[in-house]
């Protein structure tokens, strides 16, 4: 009986790992250093290329190899898809990879905030505050991206931006605030 008493009056303390008020759970992420020189938490923004390199050492080779492995993934998904279109898919067989390929990277990147090749690569999307992309944003992201593939000149001018801009991104990074960075340890 003493100890209901006690419980009534002592005030009640949210857990520590809770996120911040108005902080979607799925947001939240607990700091992360990485090499030591930066530190990363949900209220801050993306970091600076300047001061904190090691986030975009190598990234443009990285996106590079790790579409490379995704156009792989996908085209072996559509392999697997195409008996179940009665082979007529081999006549579609473009438009088939970017009808798979458009969902493969918005639920890879809306779980993970990178798709497998991405992940294989050790680099992962972020969003202008940060943090990883959520399923939003990682729509965006695709239907950027399959407009960029879609057409050509864009693609071109996206894959310049990511060798030539500080943050390496592309038209779709751009336009979303969104880039890609080695990921944190």
């Amino acid at each position: 009986m003493m100890a209901m008493a006690t419980m009534a009056t002592t005030p009640a303390t949210p857990p520590k790992y809770l996120p911040p008020p108005g902080v979607a759970h799925h947001r939240a992420a607990p700091p992360c250093i990485f090499n030591g020189n930066e530190i990363m938490t949900s209220a801050m923004t993306l970091p600076n290329p300047e001061t904190a390199p090691a986030f975009y050492a190598g990234v443009p080779i990285k996106r590079l190899l790790a579409w490379v492995v995704d156009v792989i993934l996908i085209a072996l998904l559509c392999l697997l898809v195409l008996p179940f279109t009665a082979f007529t898919g081999i006549f579609f067989f473009p438009f088939l990879m970017l009808f798979v390929g458009f969902f493969y990277r918005w639920f890879t990147i809306a779980n993970h905030s990178a798709t497998w090749g991405m992940r294989l690569m050790a680099i992962e999307l972020r969003d202008v505050e940060g943090l990883r992309l959520t399923s939003g944003t990682a729509f965006a992201h695709t239907a950027g991206y399959t407009i960029s593939v879609i057409t050509a000149p864009l693609q071109l001018i996206s894959m310049g931006a990511m060798v030539l801009t500080p943050r390496g991104q592309g038209l779709s990074d751009m336009v979303l605030g969104t880039t890609a960075i080695n990921k944190p340890a």
